[in-house]
């Protein structure tokens, strides 16, 4: 007959029934004190919530909204209207979108605008290479478009990261080269001769009522809005844009992760300059020279933080359709389209005075 088996010298019966005991004791005072917290937190959190510059952006682009309306209700509230102010709004609605993540890194873009006129100017020159007007063309065009954006995107970021030159100048300096060499491409001349397939199916086709231009919009707004909130990829942009240095201790690759960033905002760009060259069929090369301030306000409005680490591409598409509006407007009331520029300017100083404003109580805070 066996003996009792051998038995762990660290297993006392009395000092665990102690546990079990004091940990029941502690349970309602721990549920007690979660409670408070809760009741604490949640007053705090809706104040946030209707404080917030995205929150605030979006009842002055309806407060805009409802003044054209109550002015020129014929005219400004029609589906024939809203319809042209997306129209208006897409191209720059997907740059935006690369800027928004670039801002939220703590970084900039002012390339957007260039970068899309050479990435029009190479898609039609390949397209014209082609030959044929048939969608075998059109393709050929919007991969070489596509894949000139990107690569510019990645200029910028392996410049940014490996040799260390801050943002602000290296994509100051890729504006130029990218519309010099646009320039040099074209003789200064924009370029015609587009498919005319191109521009009726997607410049000016519609599904359901719906613009084609509009619907490539949405479709990359939802996605950078799923990208940015749903994936690691999203995670690692805001931590990078919060604190850099604890983002590459925690083992994110920050350069790595950097140059997607850009490699985005550019390949995004093309895409612009392809929905451009479909929209004129032709090259518009002088009609971009404000596109990179224009995105980087849009950015700014929709409550995206300059200092990095905060931002929504919802906020951004509210951002987008302020100045939209305003200069549709403007333009039914006969008011001249200068004052939209006047108008955006003054709120994209408020906006981001609140932003300081919220950044410095923020500060305040973490010192107490």
């Amino acid at each position: 007959m066996s003996g009792p088996g051998p038995q762990n010298p660290g297993a006392d019966p009395q000092t665990a029934e102690a546990r079990k005991a004091e940990s029941a004791s502690a349970l309602p005072e721990l549920l007690e004190d979660a409670a408070e917290l809760e009741a604490a937190v949640a007053p705090g959190l809706l104040r946030r919530r209707l404080t917030e510059t995205t929150t605030w952006t979006f009842l002055i682009l309806l407060g805009i909204v409802a003044g054209f309306t109550l002015v020129r209700p014929g005219q400004f509230a029609t589906v024939f209207n809203f319809r042209n102010i997306a129209v208006d709004a897409s191209g720059l609605s997907i740059l935006a979108v690369g800027m928004t993540f670039v801002i939220i890194t703590a970084g900039i873009d002012l390339s957007v605008g260039s970068m899309l006129v050479f990435s029009g100017v190479i898609a039609a020159k390949v397209m014209l290479a082609v030959g044929g007007g048939g969608w075998g063309a059109i393709g050929a065009g919007a991969a070489a478009g596509l894949a000139a954006g990107l690569a510019w995107g990645i200029v910028n970021g392996v410049l940014i990261t490996k040799a260390r030159v801050p943002p602000l100048i290296v994509t100051l300096g890729t504006l130029g080269m990218a519309l010099g060499s646009a320039l040099l491409i074209t003789g200064g001349i924009d370029v015609r001769g587009i498919p005319l397939q191109l521009t009726t199916t997607v410049g000016i086709g519609q599904l359901a009522g719906v613009p084609y231009v509009v619907l490539i919009a949405a479709v990359v707004t939802a996605v950078g809005a799923v990208v940015l909130g749903a994936t690691r990829f999203g995670r690692y942009t805001y931590a990078i844009g919060s604190n850099a240095e604890a983002a590459r201790r925690a083992g994110i690759d920050v350069d790595r992760h950097l140059i997607k960033v850009y490699a985005l905002s550019g390949l995004l760009a093309g895409l612009a300059g392809m929905v451009s060259l479909a929209r004129f069929a032709t090259t518009t090369i002088g009609g971009h020279s404000t596109d990179n301030l224009a995105a980087i306000a849009a950015v700014v409005l929709g409550g995206t933080s300059l200092f990095g680490g905060i931002g929504t591409v919802l906020g951004t598409v509210v951002g987008v359709f302020i100045p939209a509006v305003l200069q549709n407007g403007f333009v039914i009331l006969g008011v001249q389209p200068f004052w939209q520029q006047v108008a955006v300017g003054a709120v994209l100083i408020v906006a981001v005075y609140i932003d300081q404003l919220k950044r410095r109580a923020q500060e305040r805070g973490e010192r107490r």
